[in-house]
C-alpha cells in the first residue's frame, strides 16, 4: 500500500477552500451585473460606461468558468530573509526577524483572492509563479521546495515534492511522493519538472480535444511560453514534443503579460485545417482566453467558396506548387496592370444635341497619371472617372457645360461604363482569378517575364458561366489575398473605400503546423501582423506540403523581419511511447536523414505490431479486427484508423459490417470513440490507439510519402498498429 503524504489533508483543505474563494468571487461578479443591468436611463456616456464595465465582468465570469479543469494544481515554497510581520511562513516555529523563512505560493489557472483581498492562488503566469516551471537542482531561484498535486476534478489524489537544497528550514526528505513513490525526490534527479505527475497526466486517456498542460509545463517549454514578445519565435519540435499547446499557453501567456495593448490589437491563432481546430478549441478558453481568434487561412477570405478535401476540381500537385510560388504575387500585379488600359481608338457619345469626344491619347495619359498615384487598384477608380468626365467637357464649346453635367447625363449610361471598364475596372479577388485562369491569353500576357509559358498554362481551368459559381481550391486561398492586397477594397457610396473591409492586423499571431505553409501562405499570414510579433511552430521532418522547406530559413525569407528571428528547439518527446518512436525514427531516417528525432520519456506497455492480411480484399477485414482488439485493450481510449484518403470509405464499410460504431474526422471531429482519420489531415492530432493502414500506399500517394507515413505512425500515445496487404517500405522490414 502506498504510503500517504502526510500533507494530503491539509493540502486538500486548502484547495477547498480557494474554490469557496471562487464561488464567492463568481457570486460577487452576477450580483455587481445584476445591480448594472437594472440601472438603464441616464447619459449617453454613462450608458456607455456601463456596457463596458458589464463586459469586463462577463469577461471575468467567463474567466471564472472552470468546468472540469483543475484550480490549482501545484505549490511553491521560497525561502528568504523575511520578518514576522511580512511573511507567510511555513514552519518557521518562531525564528527570530531576518532568520531564513519560507513563504508559500500555491499555483493555479487564476489569480483567486479571499475576501481579504488576500491571494489564495497564483495566476501561472504571473512573474513569482516562473520557478515553479524553471527552478533547476543548479538554479533553484530561491525555492526551498516544489510541490506537485495530482488532482482529479475537485478531489486531490497524491502529491509530489521536489526539494531544492539541504534540509532548507526542516524539510527532510521523508516526506514523500503520494501515489507517486515512498520518499521526496531531489530536484534535478529525473532531470524533468514533476516527473510522476508528468507521467500521471501522460498516461491519462485522451478526450477527443486537446487540454491543457498548465500543470506539467517543462522547464524548456516555459523558456518558450515566456519568451519575449518582439519579432517571429520559430518553435522546432518533433512528433510529442508539446509544441501546439506551448504555442497556446505562449498566447495566454502574452495576453496576460501584455494585456495592454494585446487585447485591443487581437491574437490570432492559424491551423492547417478545420479538423486541427476543433481538436485545440478548448486550450486557450480552459486557461482564461475565449476571445482568441482561431482560423483556417480560408477563413480571412470571406465571400468565396472553396472546396473541400476529396471533392472533384482540386489542383494537380504541379498547379498547387506554381500557385504556392512567391513568383505568383509578380504574376497577380502583372495581371492586374494588364487591366489599365489606354483605349485604342477615340469613342464619341451623344450628349445634348450634340457630342463629347474620349480620345484614346487623353485616355492613355489618365491611365499612366492613375498608375503612378495610386498603389492600390480600386483606389483609382474615381480618379479616372473624374478625369474622364473632365477630358469629354473639354470637347464641348459650350462653356457652361463642365465635368458635372458630363457626369449627370452619361452616368449610368452602357456606352460609358465600357470606357471606365476598358481603362480602369472596379474588381474585386475573386473575378480578377476568374478572369485570369479561364484564359490562356491573359495567362501568357500576365507571366512576361515572370514564369514561362508551361507554367502559365498549368494555372488555366475552364470558366465558369459566373464567378459566383467557383468553388475554389485551398492553393486559391493566398491568391485570392494577394489579389485583394493589390486591389484594396471597392468603393463604398459616394466612392469612398470602407476601413472595415481592409485586411485586419493583430498584435500577436501563432500559426501551427508552419512547416507545410507556402511562401504565398507565409506572406498572407505576414500581412496580418501589426508589428512583427509572431509564435510559429512545426516539424521540418513531418514537412508534406507542395513546396516542403529544407530548413527554417526557407520559411523565415517569407516572414517580417523587423526584429532577428530566434529558433528554438524541443528535444524531449511526452507523448509518444519510446517502443513507437523507435518504429517511426526508421522512417525518419530515410524521410529527413539530417534531423535528430527528440528522446522520449517513457516507455509504452506493448510494443507497435505489423500485421499482414491475406490478400487486399482482406485488408478492411483485418483493420476492422484489429480495432476491434484495440477497444478490448483500450475501453476507455480514443482510437483511429489512419488511412490513405481513397481506401477511407472502404475501411468505413469494414467497420459498420463488424457492428463497430465510428465517425469521420473531417466530419465529427474526435469526437466518438473511433474515428477514421485521412493521413491528409492526421498532422498534429493524438489518440491513445491507432491503426495505420497500407504504409506502402501512403507513400505512393503523397508527393512527400516518406514524410507523410512518419506523421501518421507518430499519432499514438498507447499503442500502435500497422496493417497492410502490400510489401512494406524499407524502412519499416
Amino acid at each position: 500500500m502506498t504510503q500517504q503524504h502526510p500533507d494530503l489533508a491539509d493540502e486538500q483543505a486548502y484547495i477547498d477552500h480557494a474554490y469557496e474563494c471562487l464561488e464567492a468571487s463568481r457570486d460577487a461578479a452576477f450580483r455587481i451585473r445584476s445591480l448594472n443591468e437594472a440601472d438603464t436611463g441616464g447619459t449617453f456616456q454613462a450608458r456607455f460606461e456601463r456596457n463596458a464595465f458589464d463586459e469586463a465582468l462577463v469577461k471575468r465570469l467567463e474567466e471564472l468558468e472552470l468546468g472540469d479543469a483543475s484550480l490549482v494544481f501545484g505549490r511553491i515554497d521560497r525561502v528568504g530573509d523575511l520578518t514576522d510581520d511580512t511573511a507567510h511562513a511555513e514552519g518557521s516555529d518562531g525564528e527570530r526577524s531576518g532568520s531564513p523563512q519560507t513563504e508559500a505560493f500555491h499555483i493555479g489557472r487564476l489569480a483567486i483572492a479571499d475576501e481579504d483581498r488576500e491571494p489564495v492562488v497564483i495566476d501561472w503566469r504571473a512573474p513569482i509563479a516562473e520557478p515553479f516551471y524553471r527552478a533547476t537542482g543548479r538554479e533553484p531561484m530561491g525555492l526551498a521546495r516544489r510541490r506537485h498535486f495530482v488532482i482529479e476534478g475537485r478531489e486531490l489524489l497524491g502529491i509530489e515534492d521536489e526539494l531544492f537544497g539541504e534540509g532548507h528550514l526542516g524539510l527532510g526528505h521523508d516526506e514523500g511522493l503520494a501515489d507517486a513513490g515512498s520518499g521526496a525526490v531531489v530536484a534535478g534527479e529525473t532531470g524533468l519538472r514533476g516527473y510522476s505527475t508528468l507521467l500521471a497526466s501522460l498516461e491519462r486517456g485522451r478526450t477527443g480535444t486537446l487540454g491543457d498542460i498548465v500543470a506539467t509545463i517543462q522547464g524548456e517549454q516555459d523558456e518558450i511560453i515566456r519568451s519575449p514578445q518582439h519579432g517571429v519565435l520559430v518553435v522546432q519540435g518533433g512528433p510529442g514534443t508539446g509544441k501546439t499547446v506551448v504555442a497556446l499557453h505562449r498566447a495566454a501567456y502574452l495576453l496576460y503579460t501584455y494585456r495592454f495593448p494585446l487585447e485591443d490589437q487581437g491574437v490570432l491563432v492559424i491551423g492547417p485545417n478545420r479538423v486541427f481546430l476543433r481538436y485545440i478549441e478548448r486550450v486557450l478558453p480552459s486557461l482564461g482566453e475565449a476571445g482568441v481568434e482561431q482560423v483556417t487561412l480560408a477563413d480571412l477570405v470571406p465571400g468565396v467558396s472553396f472546396l473541400r478535401p476529396g471533392d472533384d476540381g482540386d489542383d494537380s500537385p504541379t498547379t498547387a506548387r506554381i500557385k504556392g510560388e512567391d513568383r505568383m504575387s509578380d504574376l497577380i500585379d502583372q495581371a492586374v496592370r494588364d487591366r489599365k488600359r489606354p483605349l485604342k481608338d477615340d469613342i464619341v457619345l451623344p450628349f445634348g444635341a450634340g457630342y463629347v469626344r474620349m480620345r484614346a491619347q487623353e485616355s492613355a495619359r489618365i491611365v499612366k497619371n492613375a498608375r503612378r498615384r495610386f498603389k492600390r487598384h480600386n483606389a483609382g477608380r474615381r480618379f479616372v472617372e473624374n478625369e474622364v468626365y473632365a477630358a469629354m467637357a473639354a470637347t464641348v464649346r459650350d462653356d457652361e457645360v463642365g465635368p458635372r453635367q458630363i457626369r449627370d447625363a452619361l452616368r449610368g449610361t452602357l456606352e460609358l461604363r465600357e470606357i471606365l471598364d476598358t481603362m480602369w475596372p472596379v474588381l474585386t479577388p475573386a473575378q480578377l482569378l476568374h478572369d485570369l485562369f479561364g484564359s490562356k491569353a491573359l495567362l501568357r500576357l500576365a507571366a512576361r517575364g515572370v514564369m514561362s509559358e508551361t507554367d502559365a498554362l498549368a494555372l488555366f481551368r475552364p470558366r465558369s458561366e459566373s464567378v459566383d459559381d467557383v468553388r475554389w481550391t485551398a492553393a486559391d486561398v493566398a491568391l485570392l489575398d494577394d489579389a485583394f492586397d493589390v486591389l484594396g477594397p471597392k468603393p463604398g457610396r459616394g466612392g469612398k473605400l470602407e476601413e472595415s473591409d481592409e485586411i485586419r492586423t493583430y498584435g500577436h499571431i501563432v500559426i501551427d503546423e508552419v512547416q507545410d505553409l507556402t511562401p504565398m501562405q507565409l506572406k498572407m499570414a505576414s500581412r496580418r501582423s501589426l508589428n512583427g510579433s509572431m509564435t510559429i511552430v512545426g516539424d521540418i521532418a513531418q514537412a508534406t506540403g507542395p513546396l516542403a522547406p529544407d530548413g527554417w530559413d526557407d520559411v523565415l525569407e517569407f516572414l517580417p523581419d523587423r526584429k532577428p528571428p530566434r529558433v528554438i528547439g524541443l528535444s524531449v518527446g511526452y507523448r509518444i511511447p519510446g517502443q513507437i518512436m523507435e518504429l517511426a525514427n526508421r522512417v525518419m531516417a530515410v524521410a529527413t536523414p539530417g534531423l535528430r528525432s527528440p528522446e522520449s520519456v517513457r516507455i509504452g506497455d506493448v510494443g507497435p505490431r505489423l500485421v499482414r492480411s491475406g490478400s487486399n480484399g482482406a485488408l478492411a477485414e483485418a483493420v476492422a479486427a484489429e480495432v476491434a482488439a484495440l477497444r478490448g485493450a483500450l475501453p476507455a481510449g480514443s482510437l483511429g484508423v489512419v488511412a490513405p484518403d481513397a481506401l477511407l470509405a472502404e475501411m468505413s464499410e469494414a467497420l459498420t459490417d463488424a457492428g463497430i460504431n465510428h465517425g469521420t474526422a473531417t466530419r465529427t471531429g474526435l469526437d466518438v470513440g473511433v474515428t477514421l482519420v485521412p493521413v491528409s489531415v492526421v498532422k498534429g492530432l493524438e489518440l491513445d490507439g491507432v491503426v495505420v493502414v497500407e504504409p506502402s500506399r501512403i507513400v505512393s500517394d503523397q508527393e512527400h510519402g516518406m514524410r507523410a507515413l512518419y506523421v501518421a505512425l507518430t499519432r499514438s500515445t498507447q499503442r500502435l498498429t500497422v496493417v497492410h496487404a502490400d510489401d512494406l517500405p524499407d524502412a519499416l522490414r
